[in-house]
C-alpha cells in the first residue's frame, strides 16, 4: 500500500502531534488558556491536573497507547485482535498514566469475558492511533478491517466505528495521491447524512478563527464536535506548525484533534518531516 519509511514518518508525526498537544490538553477555561504558562512554539509540560507530572516530550495516554500498538506490531505480519487485547490489558496493569472512561469500561469488559471488549465510548481519540496498522495491512480492504477490529477493542460504539471508517478511507485516498479537499468531499458522499453534516459545517468554518470554530463545535472528547474540529483544521491549514499551534490554543481535547488531523495532513505526498520544527522531534519515543 505504501512504503515502510512513509508509514513510520506518519507514526512519528502523529506522536509529535500528541506530545505537542500535551501542554494544553484538557484545559477548557478560556481565560486560563489565554494566560497559560506555555511556549506555543515548543513542547511543554502538561498543565492539566489529569496529566500531572508529565514533562515536555512525553505523551498523553493516547500517544502512549498508540506507541504500544506500534511496539506490538514489530516483526508481525498481521494484526491479531486477541493477542493485542491481551498485550494492551497487560500493559494497563502497571500503567501510570491517565485511565479514561473507555479504558476503565474496557478493562471491566475483559475481566467479565465480554466480546467485543470495547466500551460504548464515542470519544474521537481512538481514531488518531490507527497509523501503525498500515504496517500490517497488505491492501485497502485489510486496512479497513484492521481499523474496525482495533477500534472495537476499546471503543465499540456505532459512532466510533463509522467515524473511524470515514477517516480510514480518507487516509487511504490521500495516501493514493488524491488532493485533500477533493478527497474529503468525495469520501463524505459515501456516508450518511450525519457525517455529511459534520463535514459540511466544518468546511464552512474554514474562514473562521480556529479557536472560535473549535469552541463552537465543542472542544470536548466526543466525536460530535471533534470530528468537525478536525475537518476544520484540514480544510484551513497548509502549514502543520500553524495548524497544531492554533488547535492547541483552542484547548479541550487538543490531542485527539491534533493526532487525527496530523495523520491525514502528513499523508499528502508533498508533506515532509521538515514541516515539523526540529525541537518538536525530541519526543520520548524512537520510531525505527
Amino acid at each position: 500500500m505504501t512504503d515502510i519509511k512513509n508509514i513510520k514518518e506518519l507514526i512519528l508525526s502523529t506522536l509529535v502531534a500528541d506530545s505537542y498537544s500535551l501542554g494544553s490538553h484538557w484545559v477548557y477555561d478560556e481565560k486560563q488558556l489565554l494566560n497559560l504558562d506555555v511556549n506555543w512554539n515548543e513542547l511543554n509540560d502538561a498543565k492539566a491536573l489529569w496529566h500531572k507530572g508529565r514533562k515536555a516530550g512525553e505523551f498523553t495516554h493516547y500517544g502512549d497507547q498508540m506507541l504500544w500498538l506500534y511496539n506490538f506490531l514489530q516483526n508481525k505480519e498481521e494484526f491479531n485482535t486477541q493477542e493485542y487485547t491481551k498485550y494492551w490489558f497487560d500493559r494497563m496493569q502497571c500503567y501510570n498514566g491517565y485511565i479514561d472512561g473507555a479504558t476503565r469500561d474496557t478493562l471491566a469488559n475483559i475481566n467479565e469475558g465480554l466480546f467485543p471488549t470495547g466500551s460504548s465510548s464515542t470519544d474521537l481519540s481512538i481514531i488518531g492511533r490507527i497509523a501503525p496498522l498500515l504496517l500490517v495491512s497488505k491492501n485497502k480492504e485489510q486496512f479497513l478491517e484492521n481499523v474496525e477490529n482495533f477500534v472495537q477493542i476499546t471503543h465499540n460504539s456505532n459512532e466510533a466505528l463509522v467515524a473511524s471508517r470515514f477517516f480510514a478511507k480518507l487516509l487511504l485516498r490521500v495516501l493514493a495521491g488524491d488532493e485533500l479537499n477533493k478527497a474529503i468531499e468525495e469520501t463524505k458522499e459515501k456516508f450518511d447524512s450525519k457525517i455529511q453534516a459534520y463535514v459540511n459545517s466544518a468546511i464552512s468554518s474554514k474562514t473562521q478563527d480556529t479557536v472560535d470554530a473549535i469552541r463552537n463545535f465543542g472542544p470536548a472528547c466526543d466525536i460530535n464536535g471533534g470530528f468537525q474540529g478536525t475537518i476544520h483544521l484540514l480544510s484551513k491549514y497548509d502549514n502543520l506548525k500553524d495548524m497544531l499551534i492554533c488547535n492547541a490554543k483552542a484547548g479541550g481535547e487538543t490531542s485527539a484533534r491534533a493526532m487525527l488531523a496530523t495523520l491525514i495532513f502528513m499523508a499528502q505526498p508533498d508533506k515532509k518531516l521538515s514541516q515539523i520544527p526540529t525541537s518538536w522531534l525530541s519526543i520520548r519515543a524512537t520510531i525505527i
